[in-house]
């Protein structure tokens, strides 16, 4: 047996209470549904429905880049699930360089708002991206009348900048993603590959701090859930900054008190993120959310090796985390489907 395979069943005997339905009605802010112009709606809003989501956000409106495909998706979710849906439009930085570009962006923002997004998802490819051979940072000038038209217009600006640090680091006994980074090898960096980590999240943070008057959900709690010191102070320094939970449950997870400690005290700045959608994943995230459960198992052990351990939110914190947050600053969403209080 490979030593990597080592996975034991644990022979800890405690109370066990599996969640496969969140406790309240919750807004995904984070899902990806890049079949959605052609896609059985139906199917989906059934699988929604058993785990008690209300509203799913599809931050991948344009697919590719086109306005067809933000145009048949809008039309597909206006016919089939008109209140389940929330669609994101995005950018194409990769032609930054072209005549007018900045005008021409700001105008597809508008006209996309018009059609009926919700808001501006920034991918991390965006944020590390090399045009014409150069790198372009997040926080260059010529996106800056971007920012300021989304808040302008009202709309929130999801954002994600790089990837978790350790894939900066080097691969070696020290690294916590080692196994991660052993089964997926395309996912290491180095500082040159295309900048160092720290250099991305400034230029992400440099964003925030020059439009004030701009809505931004900073995607993956920015890579801090494994230091809610720092991102509390990135709390107080960005009020206009959110966080979201996206695939960084394992990191909350695996600091019960202290990650209790500051959803408490944040919980009206973060909200629900799944990022990928596979329904069953879900249950780790409303276990460890709602429950005092101990040491049990994540879903992706090269992801996560540890054990979770449940938060035991207080409802107040629930509701914000699941919905409130989300309807204070993403329009469109159907409040009637929330309950009142």
């Amino acid at each position: 047996m490979d030593w990597e395979a080592y996975d034991p069943p644990s022979t800890l005997v405690v109370p066990e209470n599996p969640v496969k339905r969140a406790k309240y009605p919750f807004i995904d802010v984070h899902n990806h549904q890049f079949s959605m112009p052609t896609q059985d709606l139906s199917k989906t809003v059934a699988e929604m429905d058993k785990l008690n989501m209300a509203v799913m956000v599809n931050l991948s409106g344009r697919g590719r880049g086109s306005d067809e495909h933000l145009i048949q998706s809008l039309e597909n979710v206006n016919e089939n699930a008109p209140n389940r849906f929330i669609v994101f439009t995005n950018i194409d930085i990769s032609a930054i360089n072209e005549k007018n570009w900045t005008d021409n962006t700001v105008k597809q923002i508008e006209k996309d708002v018009e059609r009926g997004a919700k808001g501006l998802k920034i991918y991390k490819s965006q944020t590390m991206a090399l045009v014409d051979g150069e790198r372009i940072s997040i926080d260059d000038e010529r996106i800056d009348p971007v920012w300021a038209k989304c808040g302008e217009l009202g709309i929130p600006v999801l954002i994600h900048a790089a990837d978790p640090a350790p894939f900066w680091q080097p691969h070696d006994e020290n690294n916590e993603r080692w196994l991660e980074l052993k089964v997926r090898p395309r996912r290491k960096r180095s500082d040159t590959d295309p900048a160092p980590w720290q250099t991305i999240i400034d230029e992400q943070h440099h964003v925030f701090e020059k439009h004030p008057n701009t809505t931004f959900i900073n995607a993956h709690m920015g890579w801090y859930a494994n230091d809610l010191g720092k991102m509390a102070e990135l709390m107080d320094k960005y009020p206009n900054m959110y966080g979201e939970i996206g695939a960084v449950i394992a990191e909350l997870g695996r600091q019960p008190r202290f990650a209790n400690a500051f959803l408490t005290k944040y919980q009206d700045r973060v909200m629900f993120g799944k990022d990928s959608w596979n329904p069953e994943e879900y249950y780790t995230y409303f276990r460890v959310l709602e429950t005092a459960d101990e040491y049990f198992p994540y879903y992706k052990r090269y992801h996560a090796f540890w054990r979770m351990y449940g938060l035991d939110l207080s409802d107040e914190v629930l509701r914000k985390l699941y919905y409130k947050n989300a309807l204070k600053i993403i329009p469109g969403i159907d409040k009637s489907l929330f309950p009142e209080d």
